[in-house]
């Protein structure tokens, strides 16, 4: 560990637009026991960091240092950690929400937040995985548990998690279909999915029907009609909650089940996807990048909706 005591952070002393985000110099973390001190090198930026700079969300406390995701060295261990050293190139998602603050030069996390980098993959691409990644697994196999020949619809399938999922439930071997704009449907066959349809001029509701699994990122509207679509004893996971009080009565009705998921740091999950991108299976597509100092022009793009992939914030190695 070097001998300086600060390093570089994007802060915010009050919610807004990306005007809020300013870059400070604060002290730097010490990791305690079973954390480990990560010098970050790149950093992805998720729909839930601008979010959480608008308002408070699950996060009250000010100044505020945001993001989840992060690639980079380990710098040093705290009390108890054996499963990684001082140089090992690691990678993964701090806890959430609470855990936040990987727009920095430094993070400390929990050990098993963190897995090793597979050497196949970069910092850039390694640090667009982990929120993401872990959101799509958490959903495609732990809460779905989508096997080989399942039917698999994924909406937003050129976004963040989407275009990840894709990538997961085709290793998992399912028949896939995904939803995005006509621009993009190039994209999301190339990730491996077997249909895409087109959402600004077909009604997905009727085009699909007898999926095993709904990935929806969006709710309202789309979270209701996919129960439509859901053959009996099939899932929908949703990553926000519900807007219709009776669904639950419908889902019933229909034999199907919901959930809603808030993705969790995962240890295992993430040596999953470690391994999934060693083998070349997944891939981040990382639409732009931009320097730590820049996290606001990242926040502005983001907030456009027009983006594909991920965007992420990369920090000068030593």
């Amino acid at each position: 560990m070097t001998n300086h005591p600060t390093m570089r952070a994007i802060s915010q002393d009050t919610h807004g637009t990306a005007e809020v985000l300013r870059e400070v110099v604060v002290p730097r973390p010490v990791p305690g026991p079973s954390q480990i001190l990560v010098a970050v090198r790149a950093a992805g930026v998720n729909p839930t960091d601008w979010k959480h700079r608008a308002g408070a969300l699950f996060l009250d406390r000010l100044p505020l240092v945001l993001g989840w995701d992060v690639s980079g060295v380990v710098e040093a261990v705290g009390y108890g950690v054996t499963v990684f050293k001082p140089g090992d190139e690691v990678f993964g998602m701090l806890p959430y929400p609470y855990g936040v603050g990987s727009h920095a030069e430094y993070v400390t996390g929990p050990a098993r937040a963190f897995a090793h980098k597979p050497a196949e993959i970069d910092h850039v691409q390694a640090g667009a995985l982990p929120l993401a990644a872990l959101t799509a697994y958490q959903a495609i196999v732990d809460t779905a548990q989508v096997g080989p020949g399942q039917r698999v619809l994924i909406h937003a399938a050129a976004g963040g998690v989407g275009h990840l999922a894709v990538q997961i439930a085709k290793a998992r071997g399912a028949y896939v279909i995904g939803t995005a704009s006509a621009p993009k449907h190039a994209f999301v066959r190339s990730l491996g999915a077997d249909e895409v349809i087109d959402y600004r001029t077909t009604d997905f509701a009727e085009a699909v029907q007898d999926v095993d699994m709904v990935l929806d990122p969006m709710s309202g509207d789309t979270r209701s009609r996919s129960l439509d679509v859901l053959r009996p004893g099939g899932t929908l996971v949703s990553l926000l909650p519900p807007a219709d009080p009776d669904e639950p009565a419908k889902a019933a009705a229909r034999g199907v089940r919901v959930e809603t998921l808030l993705v969790e740091a995962d240890h295992a999950g993430m040596n999953a996807i470690a391994a999934l991108a060693a083998s070349g299976a997944l891939r981040p597509h990382v639409e732009a990048v931009f320097p730590l100092a820049e996290a606001a022009k990242a926040h502005s793009l983001g907030e456009t909706d027009r983006t594909t992939g991920k965007l992420v914030l990369t920090v000068d190695g030593p």
